[in-house]
């Protein structure tokens, strides 16, 4: 990736083990191009933290730390936003079937928030079943935006 920020557009792909170790690689990575974007201090930690999240559940949940699955990291960046795509190799699953942490009967649970703190802390956020396998999950952080 293109550390030049008049570049239209720049992208790097890296796969990524499926273990812990895992989860501070991509952050780091992220962080890194966030910075030469020129992204403020506050939105680099906010994407921080959702890069985190999301590798976590690809590597726990997604993968189930089985060392023969990947975990594929797509960081795009143009003038407007800054895109990051996690993929885990696992069975997929369906946002709507994830149970609401703000429910009476889950807020005593030790997991389960993470979704809620990676849709809090980016612009835009998806998720969907990868083509044949897994779960692809989408995360947008505008550059430049008046808060």
């Amino acid at each position: 990736m293109s550390d030049d920020a008049s570049s239209e557009f720049s992208q790097a792909e890296i796969l990524l083990e499926s273990t812990l170790e895992s989860v501070d690689r991509a952050e780091a990575e992220v962080l890194r191009v966030a910075q030469t974007c020129g992204m403020v201090e506050d939105d680099q930690l906010r994407l921080g933290m959702a890069v985190r999240e999301s590798v976590v559940n690809a590597v726990v949940h997604g993968n189930r730390y089985n060392s023969h699955k990947r975990v594929h990291l797509r960081i795009a960046r143009s003038r407007e936003s800054l895109q990051v795509e996690i993929a885990d190799e696992g069975e997929g699953f369906e946002l709507s079937s994830v149970p609401d942490p703000l429910a009476q009967e889950n807020l005593l649970r030790q997991s389960g928030r993470g979704i809620l703190l990676i849709q809090a802390f980016v612009d835009e956020f998806r998720v969907k079943r990868g083509p044949s396998t897994g779960t692809e999950v989408r995360l947008v952080k505008y550059l430049n935006r008046e808060p």
